[in-house]
């Protein structure tokens, strides 16, 4: 199956996510800084981004991450609170591939990953 990177701040939910993931046959990794994830980078064939709170900052590192840095044409799927739903649009204007609500991703990280997966 695909290595995932899950980028977020939020160790709680992102360790459901790592444990659904790997559950479901991925390898997955979570990182909390741009850094982490450049450390992470080789092989990585999804990235999961937090976009909650700093939804802006983390858009933008993942943009420059993707466009010109090591993760470079790896699809990118993020997840938002719905009492945010302008983070939504800044995930899509910096470039990410999808974006879904918080419950969504809760329940379905795997099936997310593997759509992203199929669409290359």
């Amino acid at each position: 199956m695909a290595k995932v990177i899950v980028f977020t701040p939020d160790l709680l939910f992102g360790s459901g996510l790592i444990g659904a993931l790997v559950a479901s046959g991925h390898k997955a990794v979570m990182c909390s800084t741009p850094e982490a994830i450049e450390a992470e980078a080789n092989g990585a064939e999804v990235l999961i981004v937090d976009l909650t709170d700093d939804a802006a900052g983390r858009s933008e590192a993942v943009r420059q991450l993707v466009a010109d840095g090591p993760l470079d044409g790896v699809p990118t799927l993020g997840y938002f609170s719905h009492v945010e739903p302008e983070s939504r649009d800044q995930a899509l204007e910096a470039g990410i591939d999808m974006a879904v609500p918080r419950s969504r991703m809760h329940r379905e990280p795997a099936a997310l990953v593997e759509s992203l997966l199929s669409d290359r």
